[in-house]
């Protein structure tokens, strides 16, 4: 596919992202995210998200390098992890990113959960992106409590938060929060994580019958025509194509009204119960290996 035809959507910094991007979470990096990540930007793919708890930035940069693609066709995401928090260990963070990835600039780098010191951390983040090392700067995981903990304490105001979003989790009070101050919404997991409760609705099999597509594609649209950036993940060939193949129907005012009703307000994690951070800290040591 041409990467022409993939939509870019505007940040509040004045620099455009694609649209729809590549996932690499819970991809390994035993050569897997290698292989999705070149074969996502053979299939036209020009937006990859990574982070240094995925421990996999080495693989996205060895695949970018090798694509031949010019570097500056390339969105690069990474996300900066909560044992980095705080001005001078962030700023470490932040050059250790750039040598696994092999690059001399993140396209966008976020604040991956938002606990700790992060008004530090994202001191270190304005910073970099003043002297070139980044180009937006982000958070994730920002529940409107949190955003309203923190955001006000930062100089620069975050381009984009990506969080839990689907079908069934639509993030109203958020949207509407980010939306006064054109701060636009990725959504990590925008199928569900592959809820075939979601797959299976009907108006989503009705939707797919309709425009010939696959229930994935629909949820996709959706949340493309909702403004929302979107990043589905893959290892399949197949399934790396189809899920941008999006962009040759458009769903009707009404049926984007139908889709709305799906949303029941609660997502799979939430980042304001108590000891999520301690959890979080447990289950991801990025510096196990230095």
């Amino acid at each position: 596919m041409s990467t022409e035809v993939i939509p870019t959507i505007q940040l509040n910094d004045g620099h455009t992202i694609p649209a729809i991007g590549f996932g690499t979470f819970q991809i390994p990096d035993d050569g897997s995210t290698y292989r999705a990540v070149k074969e996502a930007l053979t299939l036209g793919y020009r937006h990859i998200d990574t982070a240094v708890a995925y421990f996999n930035e080495d693989e996205v940069g060895r695949a970018i390098k090798d694509s031949g693609i010019p570097r500056e066709q390339i969105w690069v995401t990474s996300k900066l992890w909560l044992q980095d928090y705080g001005y001078e260990a962030a700023s470490r963070a932040i050059e250790r990113s750039l040598t696994k990835l092999g690059l001399t600039y993140i396209d966008l780098y976020l604040i991956h959960q938002p606990y700790g010191d992060v008004p530090g951390a994202w001191r270190a983040m304005e910073a970099a992106q003043k002297a070139g090392k980044l180009r937006s700067i982000g958070v994730s995981n920002m529940t409107p409590t949190l955003w309203q903990k923190f955001v006000p304490q930062f100089e620069t105001i975050p381009a984009v938060n990506q969080v839990e979003f689907n079908p069934y989790f639509q993030q109203r009070p958020l949207r509407q929060l980010l939306a006064a101050q054109d701060v636009k919404l990725e959504a990590w997991a925008p199928l569900g994580q592959g809820n075939q409760s979601l797959f299976n609705e009907p108006i989503i099999q009705q939707l797919a019958a309709k425009y010939h597509k696959d229930a994935g594609q629909i949820i996709l649209r959706f949340e493309h025509q909702e403004g929302v950036i979107v990043f589905p993940k893959s290892i399949h060939s197949a399934r790396i194509k189809s899920n941008q193949e999006i962009f040759d129907f458009e769903l009707t005012t009404a049926e984007m009204a139908q889709l709305r009703t799906l949303d029941t307000g609660k997502g799979q994690h939430d980042p304001d119960m108590p000891g999520v951070q301690e959890r979080l800290l447990g289950a991801f040591d990025v510096h196990a290996d230095d």
